[in-house]
């Protein structure tokens, strides 16, 4: 039974239960329910809907002598209720007021995405993160930098300000001058690519005979190639918040192993990002409550995320945190921060 399928009273008395929890944490009493319900119902009327609610497995009474308390199911219909009812976001003035102070600071996309995940922890006190994919990055441009000796520091920024950076021995002293005139001629042949059709090219190039080009352009073409072929195919990805791991709200009953887990997928990153990726198929709000997801370690969580696409971009915010959490808050704001990156990165590429 979904919560379409739920008659009004019954959808309001759990959806005033599941807000009293996260509130306080404690099994909510049928007495307490007639009276903040607005329903003007007695509290046997409110028992014998608790009652079928708990046989449909909406809520459950922890103690016999306890009131009940939400159940993955319980919760899901609320989040329901909630997004089926919820107003257009726009992005927090306060959030896209400091992503820009950053973005003033620096660019890179790498440091405004560190800064969202920041700034949502820390509103919420839960985990957070903050993701951008690319199909392919598109080259903004290369630069070579002159450290001394026949080291070199080439860096490679693509668009959206994401950076990728490698010191290369070029096998004898290069002059600075040399250095801005390789970079030049390789921005100006393949500036606005994407990246995989770069490396593509630049390798192409290097197989030719070597009668086609002068020491300087064949050198230029060595030292982007040994870069771009290490620059991994990955999400630019941060999380914060591990310490809201530790006796946070709603933590109750979350046993040690399950931290653990969660703990190291967190500093893995990777797995974590397979795991968004399976749930994230699209623009919008995305929440997957409890038992809902894929991996047992994040089954004593819940995930709310929102996601944009700019281009060929796709950018996410959001938070884990305990299934007692403050739903309808951690929804405006991770949709709101969301909206204010994209504005943030745009404004600044």
């Amino acid at each position: 039974m979904g919560s379409h399928e739920l008659s009004e009273r019954p959808r309001r008395l759990l959806a005033t239960l599941v807000r009293q929890y996260v509130e306080t944490g404690e099994p909510v009493a049928s007495q307490l329910l007639a009276s903040r319900s607005g329903l003007g119902v007695s509290s046997a009327t409110v028992r014998t809907v608790l009652a079928q609610l708990e046989d449909d497995g909406y809520v459950h009474q922890p103690h016999t002598s306890a009131g009940r308390v939400p159940t993955d199911r319980g919760y899901r219909v609320f989040v329901d209720l909630l997004l089926e009812s919820r107003k257009r976001t726009r992005p927090s003035a306060e959030v896209e007021h400091q992503l820009r102070e950053q973005a003033e600071r620096s660019p890179l996309m790498d440091d405004v995405l560190a800064s969202a995940s920041h700034l949502v922890s820390r509103a919420v006190h839960h985990v957070a993160f903050a993701l951008c994919g690319s199909p392919a990055a598109v080259l903004q441009r290369l630069e070579f930098v002159a450290l001394g000796g026949s080291r070199v520091l080439v860096v490679v920024v693509s668009r959206g300000n994401q950076i990728a950076q490698k010191v290369i021995d070029a096998g004898e002293d290069v002059s600075p001058d040399d250095l801005v005139r390789a970079a030049n001629y390789l921005n100006t042949e393949f500036a606005g690519l994407p990246l995989p059709d770069v490396r593509a090219a630049v390798l192409a190039r290097l197989e030719q005979e070597r009668t086609l080009y002068d020491e300087l352009l064949a050198r230029a073409l060595r030292l982007a190639q040994s870069t771009l072929a290490e620059i991994p195919r990955r999400h630019t990805f941060h999380v914060e918040g591990a310490a809201s791991l530790l006796g946070g709200p709603g933590q109750e009953g979350v046993s040690l192993s399950t931290l653990r887990a969660l703990l190291e997928m967190m500093e893995g990153k990777e797995r974590l990002v397979h795991l968004l990726n399976e749930y994230i198929d699209g623009p919008g709000l995305t929440v997957v409550i409890g038992a809902e997801h894929t991996s047992p370690d994040l089954r004593p969580f819940s995930l709310v995320a929102s996601t944009a696409v700019d281009g060929t971009s796709i950018r996410t915010v959001g938070v884990i945190g305990p299934t007692r959490m403050h739903y309808s808050r951690a929804i405006a704001l991770v949709d709101g921060t969301t909206l204010a990156v994209s504005r943030v990165l745009r404004a600044a590429n």
